[in-house]
């Protein structure tokens, strides 16, 4: 059952060499795999797939988020704004933002940032 497995997100990117130093150098990600034109970062439980690809930076929607503990989340977004990351915001019902950082009050926070080619990614702690 699918339910049962662990899935994959997959990103696309015009630029593999580019894209590497993101998810290396940037969120300091360690390469698993390199096959099938791309590369496998391993995540957790999970896995996020970088390839080339003509479509990238087409989708307008979160592709991966993270999800991460309440306690951990400053330091995350401290370390990200340290290697220059710029955070995007959004008109959202219950949403309070403030430098970036969305709550809604004290049971969550995210952010939400691009790779180099648009792919929007996301980083949550507490309930959505």
């Amino acid at each position: 059952m699918l339910s049962e497995i662990t899935p994959v997100a997959t990103l696309p990117t015009a630029d593999l060499s580019k894209a590497r130093g993101f998810y290396e150098r940037t969120l300091g990600l360690a390469p698993q795999r390199e096959g099938m034109g791309g590369v496998t970062y391993t995540c957790g439980d999970g896995s996020v797939f970088v390839y080339e690809s003509s479509s990238a930076g087409t989708n307008k929607a979160t592709a991966v988020s993270f999800t991460v503990a309440m306690t951990a989340f400053d330091n995350e977004v401290a370390a990200l704004r340290g290697k220059d990351v710029s955070f995007m915001t959004f008109e959202a019902e219950g949403l309070e933002w403030k430098d970036g950082v969305a709550s809604m009050g004290d049971v969550m926070k995210a952010v939400w940032f691009t790779d180099p080619d648009g792919n929007i990614l996301n980083i949550t702690a507490g309930e959505m």
